[in-house]
This record gives C-alpha cells, structure tokens and sequence, in this order.
C-alpha cells in the first residue's frame, strides 16, 4: 500500500524533528540535556533560592515589643531552650539578647533543658552570655529537666544560675559527636583539657565553684539541683518562675559595664518565641541530617538532569539540597570537603553531556566519598557523620548515580531505535524492482521508495544503508530471495 500525503508529511515533521547535527564530544543526551534539561532544572532553583533568601522576612524572624509603661514596671524577658545545643538554639538566644537589650529589660530568664551538644556552638553560646548587657538568668525547668554537658557549662556562664526542684546538672565529658567510634588517645585528651580550661574559667569569673566545673568535664559528675546549691554551683533553687523572680529581686551581678542590682517590681513577663527558620534550624542543624539532605538533594538534581521532565525529583532535590546547605553554614564545615562535593556533582552532571565511558562518573565517586569524610573539621570541633550514616548514605547514594551513569551511558552508545537513525541497517522485503532510478521495498509496515546501485528484484530481502529524505538507499542482503 502506497503511503498517503498525511503520512508522508507525518514522516518529514518526524526526520526533522529526530535529526541531531554531530558536534565532536557531546551526546545527544546531552544536547538533550542543555536544551531542554536546564531549562526544567534552572527555574526551579531559582524560585527555591528566592524563597529561601525571602525566608526571614516571611517567617517573621523578630518580634515587635510590646508598649511598655516604665513607671513603677519590670519588664522580663523569658526564653526557653529546650533540646540539644545547636546552631538553631544558639541563634534563638543570640536573638533573645538582643530583643531584650533593645526592650530595656531587667533580666532575661533562660529556661533550660538539654542533653548537650555540640561545643562549638556551646562556645559561641558562652560568648554571648558572658559578653550580655543585661542580666541574665539560665533556669533548669521544670522537674525533671538536665543542664548535662554542654548545659552545665552554658548554666554556670550565666549571671545568675537557678534550678527546679527535681532537675540534675553535669556530666559534660566531651564526645566525639556522630563518629559512632573512640577518638584517638591524643585529642581525645587535647579535647578534654580544652573544655576543662572553658569550665573552670568560666566557673571562676561567676565566683562558682571551678573544681567541681573541671570535675564535670574531666569524670563526668553530676549533681542533683539541691546538691548544686550546696556546691554552689548555682545561685538559686526556685520552685516556678514567681519564686524565681522574688528571688532574683535585689541581687547584684556584674556586666561588662560594671556590677548592676536588680529592681523588680510589678513584674511584667515577655515570652520571646521560637520562629519558624530558628525551629528549622535547630532541628537539621545536625551534621548527620545535614549531610543526608545534601545527599537527597544531589540525587533528586542529577535524577532530573538525567531525566528533565520528571519534576518531583528536582523539586525534592532543590529542597533538600537548600535545607542542607541552609544547615551546613551554621555548622563547622571543611572548605575542602565542600568543594569536593560540588565537584562530585559537576563531574556527574558532564558524564551526562560527554560520553566519557563512566570514566567522569567513577571520578565523581571517588569525589563524593573523600568529600563526605572531609565535609566537619572534626580534630578542631569534634563534629563529625556518624559512620553508620556516612556508610549508608554512600552506598545507597552511590549506587543510585552509578545506576543512573551507566543507563544513561549505556542509552547513549545504544544504536538509535527511531527517526532517520533507526532506520539504517534495518531488513526488509522487495515489492517492486529496485534499481538506480526506484523501486519500492517493504519496511516496518510500510512501502517505502528506495534506490540500489544494484538491480534487485522482487521477493529479495534487503538492508537499509543510508536515508535520503524520504527515500532509502539499500543493498542486497546475503541469503537471496525469500
């Protein structure tokens, strides 16, 4: 059957649209890629990148005061951090200083209660209640709450030390936080001594008792609050928040600018709330969750380069990998292990555009996993990936990308399965003599017209060598007529 002017027109939109100019080095995935790949991909990053740097102004990051009648009125500021120590509560309390400096405030009450965390953001932590213009008051609450490790120190740096009936502080060895093993002897020991010298110094500045602070660190004592105050390790044992203030009304503490008493009367409490990025924040400032996100997030990305036109795994991936940087900039994080990640990711990203044989692909592997072990500084900050994460997230993340690098390597050096490509070196069946000036041949279902250098007859079985156009040029295949 004679192919109609529909079809015709139907097969010329379909070899112009198939047809691909050869440029030296570059795929046709990958051409791919560039057309349409990063016209998906870029949009997306863009707009996630606008809202994330939109972020602070849309979750209302500061809170506006309250007016405030200074005659005969107290003002007290009270925040309340409440989990590990991480860069999330570390700017929570950054800001609570400030809006209670700015609300002239009398004192502002910390209510604590957590395990420990990192040291790194303990120090900055203790920098800023040390460095404090006004008073301020770390409050173990309520019953059953702990000042451990990194609490304990950030309690007794604090102007005034207050505990619940029923709550516990101390035990602040430090740990190798995520590494999943034990530190070598050598700064296992160097790690010690330099939190032992931060607590007793800090003890020692707020008139505490140092030796019990290097106890803490060096054997990992513990104290119930009762026995803190024998100690005098704190200042105060309070019941609730009212019998803290009457309390703290009439003590003297000293503030960089000189020793300050506190007044309190007609006492007005202003609850400074977490906002939506500090809860953020604290909860993926983890190196473990940071370093998963990460991973998520280059997966998702190079799924969609590989894939353009999938769209949820690039907007999971924008996400994540936003989320995980987000984390990491609060984090101690390696320069060097970053730029190996990003470098990872460039060098799977050409395996898709240049058809290097996997050779791009297993650089980038070799790039991911150095990246990973180098991504914290661990010997200065003792913030490292747990090694069960780290191994896991490797072998999972790694073999999706190998597995994606190689179908997509493979797709590439495959032999064309439609268009004007596909055609060539095809079979078919002789239905009318094909000559130098025409014949027809039978092909895929359909008549085609072809030309020979050769006279073929009809019933011969056939190749095609080449496609001009709509016509096939073919040559006689061995095994004659059928």
């Amino acid at each position: 059957m004679q192919k109609t002017i529909e079809q015709i027109q139907s097969d010329t939109h379909f070899l112009k649209r198939e047809t691909i100019n050869s440029t030296p080095g570059i795929s046709r995935r990958g051409k791919w890629f560039l057309g349409y790949g990063v016209l998906q991909a870029v949009p997306l990053l863009v707009i996630t990148l606008f809202l994330f740097v939109s972020a602070p102004s849309l979750w209302g990051d500061d809170q506006k005061d309250k007016p405030w009648d200074p005659t005969n009125h107290s003002r007290i500021y009270q925040v309340k951090l409440k989990g590990s120590i991480n860069p999330g509560a570390a700017e929570l309390l950054k800001r609570a200083i400030r809006e209670a400096d700015m609300g002239l405030a009398t004192c502002l009450v910390i209510e604590l209660d957590t395990p420990g965390g990192l040291v790194s953001t303990l120090r900055d932590m203790v920098q800023e209640v040390m460095a404090s213009p006004i008073p301020t008051v770390v409050y173990v609450t309520p019953s059953g709450a702990q000042a451990a490790s990194a609490g304990a120190i950030l309690t007794i740096a604090a102007h005034v030390a207050a505990m619940s009936p029923g709550t516990n502080i101390g035990a602040a060895h430090p740990v190798n936080l995520g590494s999943g093993g034990e530190k070598d002897d050598t700064m296992k020991q160097k790690a010690e001594n330099d939190l032992a010298a931060m607590a007793r110094s800090v003890a020692t500045e707020r008139g505490r008792n140092a030796e019990w602070a290097e106890k803490a660190v060096r054997e990992s004592v513990s104290a119930s609050s009762r026995e803190a105050l024998k100690l005098k390790v704190i200042d105060i044992l309070a019941k609730d928040l009212s019998d803290l203030i009457q309390q703290l009304d009439g003590m003297t503490v000293s503030l960089p600018d000189g020793p300050a008493k506190l007044v309190i009367s007609n006492p007005e409490i202003i609850q400074i709330k977490e906002s939506l990025r500090e809860k953020i924040l604290r909860t993926i400032a983890d190196p473990n969750i940071a370093y998963i996100l990460m991973m998520i997030g280059m997966t998702g990305l190079y799924f969609e380069f590989a894939h353009p036109g999938t769209i949820f795994p690039g907007t999971i991936g924008a996400i994540c990998l936003l989320l995980g940087l987000f984390a990491l900039q609060a984090l101690p994080v390696s320069t060097a292990g970053l730029l190996l990640l990003l470098l990872a990711v460039v060098l799977f990203v050409m395996e898709l555009i240049i058809a290097s044989h996997g050779i791009l692909g297993a650089a980038g592997l070799a790039a991911l996993l150095l990246g990973s072990i180098m991504l914290f500084d661990t010997s200065k900050t003792g913030v490292s990936i747990d090694t069960d994460v780290l191994l896991t997230t490797l072998l999972g993340v790694g073999s999706f990308l190998a597995a994606i690098t190689y179908v997509a390597t493979r797709a590439t050096l495959s032999r064309p399965k439609s268009g004007a490509e596909g055609l060539i070196g095809e079979k078919g069946l002789v239905r009318k003599t094909v000559e130098k000036r025409g014949g027809q041949v039978f092909l895929h279902g359909e008549l085609w017209t072809a030309v020979s250098e050769e006279t073929i007859p009809e019933g011969t079985e056939i190749k095609v060598i080449d496609v001009e156009g709509l016509k096939l040029r073919v040559s006689r295949t061995h095994g004659g007529k059928s």
